[in-house]
């Protein structure tokens, strides 16, 4: 699948500390760095769309703070390869099509191209590799062989099963009671109360063919996919196992990336799936999470084409820490395109207050669990000393500042002002 292009990133003439990210395995920050310093790169896989609908703020969170990561790994001197999924055939998608008599296939193109326009306007960098589930089944079918081989699969009449007990570290990646497990799993895609599970929490990996659905031909017999061992499948194929970080929102901490480290480590016995498991907080709007199922959403694209500046949505994500809940209101908004006028005066100057002490606190900060907040904390300051607060004379004492800050806020930030 094609992905989007990729943005002109400057490069600085420092080296960024080692990144450092919240892992919610083991609930600690924990360095991240490539399995063989100097020799692979970091690698990276983030969870991605299911193209029934526009891209929605919560959305854009959570592929903001990992390209944070992408970025403070490239300023830290490692190669990336980033591998990014497209649910591009699944119930809600099918379920959409249905409802406005659209071919499922067409729904999937033109809300998956929408998600590229998007991504390129907040200057996202681009995955390496775009991966839709429809092109990776035969990736699906041979991961599901090694698990029928490894006696982890069952039928329930026409659809084949895992077994979560097969993987004797079932549950360490959310550390989740079996109790709040069966309550979310229901809510979350999965079917607790079917009859001839072993387990309630037993999922899908290989889903029969119904009638009016789209089916593949497989040695399990003719269906699709499950959606976990989808995105089990291409991390397996581009990244290989115990890569750096899987990432997502923190609704798919649960069963989603449980059951892809499963899956995983029951096809590669005695190997992790993921090193760390990253998750971005919930973006809530009108009291609630932003979801597709409750239709309170801000599209993206609505805001792009009132003509609403891409880098002041950025920089408005920037202002909060990725792993917090907050609730998206149109003054957050408003609030953030002041600055972002300001800022571009004070870079034009060229001349401005030192940039050293700012270059280095940004990516600290960034590196520090990708703590945007307190990087743009530092850059106010410059541009306040910059520009001079009230009453004070400007500092300009750096002459190369502006341009210095100009390739840190673009590099680091993803802020192209």
């Amino acid at each position: 699948m094609r992905s989007w292009p990729a943005p002109d990133i400057p490069r600085l003439d420092v080296v960024g500390p080692p990144v450092r990210v919240h892992d919610t395995a083991t609930a600690q920050v924990v360095t991240t760095a490539p399995q063989d310093p100097g020799v692979g790169p970091a690698r990276l896989y983030v969870c991605g769309i299911t193209p029934y609908d526009a891209t929605h703020m919560g959305h854009a969170a959570t592929y903001v703070a990992f390209d944070l990561l992408h970025r403070a790994w490239l300023n830290a001197g490692h190669e990336v390869t980033y591998v990014q999924n497209v649910t591009d055939v699944d119930d809600p998608l099918l379920e959409r099509a249905q409802k406005v008599h659209l071919d499922w296939v067409e729904l999937a193109e033109r809300e998956t191209e929408l998600f590229r326009e998007d991504m390129t306007a907040l200057r996202v960098i681009p995955p390496a590799h775009f991966v839709g589930a429809v092109e990776s089944i035969p990736l699906v079918v041979a991961l599901i062989e090694r698990l029928d081989a490894a006696g982890a699969t069952y039928r329930v009449e026409d659809d084949l099963y895992y077994s979560v007990t097969a993987d004797p570290a079932f549950g360490e990646v959310s550390g989740w009671t079996r109790d709040r497990m069966l309550e979310t799993f229901g809510e979350r895609g999965g079917d607790p109360e079917r009859e001839g599970k072993r387990d309630p929490l037993d999922c899908v990996v290989w889903r029969g063919e119904r009638p009016g659905e789209p089916a593949w031909d497989s040695p399990f017999g003719r269906g699709r996919p499950g959606w976990h061992i989808e995105c089990t499948a291409m991390a397996l194929e581009y990244l290989g196992s115990a890569f750096d970080v899987q990432a997502g929102g923190s609704d798919l901490v649960f069963p989603h990336h449980e059951m892809c480290a499963g899956e995983a480590q029951v096809a590669v016995p005695g190997t992790p799936f993921a090193k760390a498991y990253a998750h971005a907080g919930m973006v809530g709007y009108d009291g609630e999470k932003m979801s597709k199922s409750k239709g309170n959403l801000v599209f993206v694209s609505a805001l792009r084409h009132s003509d609403v500046d891409p880098m002041a949505i950025r920089l408005v994500l920037l202002r909060h820490h990725y792993r917090t809940d907050w609730e998206w209101t149109d003054e957050l908004l408003w609030d953030a395109v002041a600055p972002v006028d300001s800022w571009r005066t004070a870079l034009s100057l060229g001349a401005g207050a030192p940039a050293t002490p700012v270059v280095e606190a940004v990516l600290a900060a960034l590196a520090d669990d990708l703590d945007a907040p307190a990087a743009l904390t530092a850059v106010q300051a410059w541009v306040d000393a910059t520009l001079g607060a009230p009453g004070h004379l400007a500092d300009a004492s750096d002459p190369a500042a502006g341009p210095q800050l100009h390739r840190l806020l673009d590099a680091a930030l993803g802020l192209a002002l």
